[in-house]
């Protein structure tokens, strides 16, 4: 696809910190406003996020993109002084997720990277906090205190302050919730644990997703647990009702945590993450507009190529505001809006006429797609915060065939692009992307270049973890 955009303006995050401040001067602003450089893609109206453009090359390489400059150090949270957890000793896990939910970037990062390590690092203080208390759930009253302190000493290290809100997480999520198991005891009592430990002590991170051994223990032990005292009734051939996939949901819960309380936490980490890695790649995370702009000119038989590809062009531009993806949520996204096409009436490869790859369905017009196995962002404290980008080559969107209903990476029957070798290890840096801009007359960035700035309404945005 086509891509607008110039290069980025090398602004450090306190120069632009200040920069807000004085362009909240009026006269600062008109005396100062024409110096600021013009060509930006914006990332929300609101919070004035601006996304520099990174043109595609001919030979383009996987790259690590820089996502801003590091905080500036770390501020002294202000905590409850209320909550059991340990959250001291895990000193080296609060920084990474942190850095995975780095301020301005969370809600972009939160499906693939931020929102599994947060969900990840709960568990583990909890597993690991019951080899002391017994307890593999939190009172609701100690479940608030710590939720709160956990995201006030990951906000002091840079973290973006509304976590909760970004990955759907709640007080509730630390307690047992409808499991009617939340102890050691009573856990090991009614499930076997053994059988349970080595099926998920070590998990595969490649085969894991599609052999579900790991998996299939952990809903076996839910299912036991969540039986004891008739909480559950048997469900042998029924239909599950919504309540009792509520039950079975906070069950896991409980048996995550025990699994965590019995690997070091590295382990648990890498075991957790391969596990909802898994829930990750199922599914395309992005939220598709209405496809009849697109039908006008594409539907039927098309009469001009031009304006086609123009509305493609321009639709999957609404795509790429919403969020970082992986390569394989990528391969279900273009098999998804494939489908809605084709519903529109739209026969013709609209991807191949139009040249449409895999990685337009990610954040940026240049396109980045995760990795497909679980992987963090990285803090360096020169370069800033970065992580890393998979499959950069211009890889074709697969346009599906009539009988195709899944893009599942474990149907064999489908038939994926070839994915080339990585060509190197070259590494290209975004360079301080994150610029604050004030916005001028009308609510509009003052922008006076010949391409529009590109705007992302903040409700595209998907968070959902």
């Amino acid at each position: 696809m086509r891509g607008r955009g110039g290069p980025p303006l090398a602004l450090n995050l306190l120069q632009g910190l200040f920069l807000v401040f004085l362009l909240n001067e009026p006269d600062f602003r008109e005396a100062m406003g024409h110096r600021l450089h013009q060509d930006f893609i914006s990332l929300g109206e609101e919070k004035n996020l601006l996304l520099p453009y990174i043109p595609p090359t001919t030979a383009p390489q996987p790259f690590l993109p820089q996502l801003a400059p590091s905080p500036s150090g770390d501020t002294f949270p202000k905590l409850s002084g209320l909550c059991p957890l340990n959250i001291s000793s895990a000193g080296s896990m609060m920084k990474t997720t942190a850095v995975d939910c780095w301020a301005f970037f969370a809600p972009f990062l939160a499906n693939v990277i931020c929102c599994p390590q947060l969900q990840a690092t709960l568990v583990i203080l909890i597993g690991q906090s019951s080899k002391y208390n017994g307890r593999l759930a939190m009172s609701m009253t100690h479940a608030n205190h710590c939720l709160s302190d956990v995201q006030q000493i990951l906000a002091s290290q840079g973290a973006n302050d509304d976590l909760q809100q970004i990955c759907s997480i709640h007080p509730s999520n630390l307690t047992e919730a409808s499991c009617p198991v939340n102890d050691v005891h009573a856990f090991e009592s009614s499930v076997d644990t053994s059988r349970l430990l080595a099926a998920c002590k070590k998990v595969d991170p490649v085969n894991e997703c599609c052999t579900q051994i790991c998996q299939n223990a952990i809903i076996e032990a839910a299912t036991k647990i969540s039986l004891k005292d008739g909480s559950l009734p048997s469900m042998n051939g029924a239909h599950i009702l919504p309540v009792h996939s509520s039950i079975m949901d906070d069950c896991k819960s409980v048996v995550l945590r025990w699994l965590a309380s019995k690997l070091d936490p590295d382990q648990a980490k890498q075991a957790l993450r391969q596990i909802s890695n898994c829930n990750v790649n199922k599914a395309c995370p992005l939220v598709f507009p209405n496809t009849k702009s697109v039908a006008k000119y594409c539907g039927n038989v098309i009469e001009n190529r031009t304006a086609c590809c123009n509305s493609m062009e321009n639709y999957v531009s609404h795509l790429q505001k919403q969020s970082f993806i992986t390569n394989l949520q990528a391969l279900d996204c273009a098999a998804l809006l494939g489908m809605q096409l084709q519903k529109a009436n739209i026969s013709d490869n609209v991807y191949r006429l139009c040249h449409v790859t895999l990685k337009d369905f990610s954040l940026q017009e240049s396109g980045c797609l995760l990795p497909s196995l679980p992987s963090d962002a990285t803090l360096d404290q020169s370069s800033g915060v970065s992580f890393t980008c998979d499959l950069n080559d211009n890889i074709a969107a697969p346009w599906p065939s009539a009988s195709q209903t899944s893009a599942s990476s474990c149907n064999k029957s489908i038939k994926f692009p070839e994915i080339p070798a990585a060509t190197s290890t070259e590494k290209r840096w975004w360079e301080d992307i994150i610029q604050f801009y004030d916005h001028g007359p009308g609510g509009r960035s003052a922008v006076s270049s010949a391409d529009e700035a590109k705007t992302i309404d903040a409700s595209m945005i998907d968070r959902a973890p």
